[in-house]
């Protein structure tokens, strides 16, 4: 029975790490660096923010719309600095995008801040109303209104906001 009791214990436990396993597989998007509150959002975390749409065209010019949260409102959550706060040295802040596969994109905060411009960048995780295709998500920054989508990176991983040095 002593032995039964062991068993059953050690099943247990195995279950017990198993199941945090598979919730530390959750794909979760960093925020970091020059913030007062770091981040660690998940898909669920992110749909629980405000939601907004943002359209960009494929190259063989078809629409496609992009949902997600505004990357304003993400940097404003982890304490960064934005709006009337955005003078001075803090001009000189910027976030570095980085992806799964090493690919990285730069902003200064000006850039996408609503006091600076009225262009509204996402961080999405659905296209045309679905999930984002396998190899483009689960996460993917959408910057509408540029001329190339090259900063409307895939497989966003990471936010780092840092100052520029001389």
């Amino acid at each position: 029975m002593k032995q039964f009791r062991l068993h059953i214990l050690a099943l247990s436990c195995c279950i017990i790490t198993l199941t945090a396993a598979a919730q530390d597989n959750t794909p979760v998007v960093k925020v970091s660096g020059e913030v007062s509150t770091p981040l660690s959002l998940s898909a669920a975390d992110l749909s629980k923010m405000s939601r907004t749409t943002a359209t960009l065209h494929d190259r063989d010019g078809k629409a496609h719309t992009y949902t997600g949260t505004p990357i304003q409102e993400i940097l404003s959550r982890a304490g960064v600095t934005t709006g009337s706060q955005l003078r001075g040295e803090n001009l000189s802040k910027y976030l570095l995008v980085k992806c799964a596969d090493g690919y990285e994109v730069l902003f200064s905060l000006a850039e996408l801040d609503s006091s600076f411009t009225d262009r509204v960048a996402i961080l999405s995780d659905t296209l045309d109303g679905g999930p984002l295709p396998t190899g483009k998500g689960p996460f993917r920054l959408v910057v509408p209104g540029e001329k190339k989508p090259a900063r409307s990176s895939f497989q966003v991983t990471e936010m780092v906001i840092r100052f520029a040095k001389e």
